[in-house]
């Protein structure tokens, strides 16, 4: 099954291929949601990405679970490749040994570079506007550079 967009790309089989997927990588459930709910939140009226969070452990407690980020990434993937944001090092560690083994995560699943809640909001209201993956992953990355100040 496929999903359309209004870019029309070409995604897997031959159909169109919807937006990125955006999957939120922390070690807390709450985190998780909260920065996924912010993110679609800031990204406007509109349709937006697909988001997931995968926070936690599976009983609810603090860690990385490598089951919810398969399960998360697979919920968001419509073809033109799942942004992978993390908080803190393991969730790194896990995505890239994930990532390395190649066949759990959607094919075009990457592991951004970039700050977990201004990456995410950027990632998301890029993707929600049609771009693609290395479009997202550049959006998110950039986020590095916001001043508040």
């Amino acid at each position: 099954m496929s999903t359309e967009t209004a870019g029309g790309e070409q995604g897997p089989a031959g159909g169109e291929r919807g937006p990125v997927g955006v999957v939120l990588v922390s070690h807390s459930g709450p985190v998780a949601d909260s920065v996924s709910a912010l993110a679609v939140g800031l990204a406007g009226g509109g349709a937006t990405a697909p988001v997931a969070a995968a926070g936690g452990t599976p009983d609810g407690g603090l860690g990385t679970s490598a089951d919810l980020i398969i399960e998360a990434a697979r919920s968001v993937d419509r073809g033109a490749g799942v942004a992978v944001l993390v908080d803190l090092g393991s969730a790194v560690l896990t995505v890239k040994a994930l990532i390395a083994e190649g066949d759990e995560l959607p094919e075009g699943a990457r592991l951004v570079d970039a700050p977990f809640v201004e990456g995410a909001v950027a990632a998301v209201v890029t993707a929600s506007a049609g771009a693609d993956l290395d479009a997202v992953a550049a959006a998110a990355g950039e986020a590095y550079g916001y001043r508040k100040e």
